[in-house]
């Protein structure tokens, strides 16, 4: 027996005459991580140069690492690849099952896709006025706090959800009022989404640190799909090896010295679909530990512009986020990338066990 038999052994089926039979597995996963990868990538060949024609340039901030300098006019929003690339599978490879009433994977893909606009309206503030500010704010908390209530409402309507808190660990659930756990969502999905945008500042660093994640809920969805038939788990195993594949294409073009960036479209969608797939996990502290790298960056940011605050221009770290901190001491972009993403895919394995 395979490792991954062990691991997700064959479903055992009885037909009416009491005969029983192993359920044929969908290969649909691994075509969606290929199929995922191709379209990222051929889409690539295509918008990269496109986007330089567009003058769609990433405007630096001068705040940040003098070396990034050079970066100044780089393509932005080639997020675009992927979403269209996880957009593309999702409907295609889920489409028989999308049409008999299992939408999980299409409200995550909405949720995702809703964040990705946000994204874009920020990216093409920015380019418009070629400078590295775009929506406020506060103008982007509101549409990402409206998007999050939105989409947890849907889930519980359909059945998707429910206000219980499963604990990693310790097998304990905490039973919440409806309003105390939309309070709870709205904040989570909101810090996720912009703690992943907050990642996205060193070449390949975003999406690479997400694989892991991807991996993990592709490996979780295919777990509950196979020993607990919980609704949807089938499409959103489809959803988490689409992005996995669609992020590997991408990075073809954003991995040192990168020829694209992601952009707020490709961030803030990335982000979506991480809360997306926890929440439709029914498992949001999942988070914790396969975002690991999301909540430390995050957390740098702001213990440095807290500490800045209360001692009147002193710093704990040389630059924040984390990985400028790490730049500054002598890291490398790839050092930064492979270390994080090798974090990422520990704490994913563990989350997984």
């Amino acid at each position: 027996m395979s490792v991954y038999d062990k691991i997700f052994p064959p479903r055992v089926l009885t037909l009416p005459n009491g005969k029983q039979v192993s359920k044929p597995r969908s290969r649909a996963p691994l075509a969606a991580v290929i199929l995922g990868f191709v379209i990222s990538a051929v889409l690539g060949k295509y918008l990269v140069p496109a986007l330089r024609r567009w003058k769609a340039g990433q405007a630096i901030k001068e705040d940040g690492p003098t070396w990034h300098m050079s970066k100044q006019g780089t393509p932005t929003m080639g997020g675009l690849m992927f979403i269209a690339a996880v957009a593309i599978v999702v409907l295609v490879l889920n489409g028989p099952a999308i049409l008999s009433g299992d939408l999980t994977s299409v409200f995550v893909l909405l949720f995702a896709l809703v964040f990705g606009l946000i994204g874009f309206i920020d990216d093409y503030a920015k380019i418009k006025k070629k400078e590295n500010t775009g929506l406020s704010a506060s103008q982007k908390f509101l549409l990402q706090l409206a998007a999050a209530i939105l989409f947890i409402v849907l889930l519980r309507n359909s059945g998707i959800l429910s206000p219980n808190l499963y604990v990693p660990f310790f097998g304990v659930e905490w039973k919440l009022p409806w309003v105390v756990y939309m309070i709870f969502a709205a904040l989570v999905i909101t810090g996720t989404v912009n703690a992943v945008n907050i990642t996205d500042g060193v070449d390949g660093l975003s999406s690479s640190v997400t694989l892991p994640v991807c991996a993990f809920f592709a490996a979780s969805f295919g777990y509950a799909y196979l020993h607990w038939d919980r609704p949807g788990s089938a499409g959103m195993t489809v959803f988490a090896a689409a992005l996995f594949g669609g992020l590997v294409g991408f990075l073809v073009y954003n991995f040192y010295p990168a020829k694209v960036f992601m952009g707020d479209t490709g961030s803030l969608f990335l982000g979506g679909a991480v809360c997306g797939m926890a929440f439709a996990l029914d498992l949001p502290l999942i988070l914790i530990l396969v975002g690991i790298i999301y909540i430390v960056e995050t957390l740098s940011d702001i213990i440095q512009i807290v500490y800045f605050k209360a001692t009147h221009g002193k710093r704990i770290f040389r630059m924040a986020p984390l990985h400028h901190h790490l730049e500054m001491g002598g890291w490398s972009e790839k050092k930064v990338v492979f270390v994080f993403a090798g974090i990422s895919l520990v704490f994913c394995i563990l989350a997984f066990l």
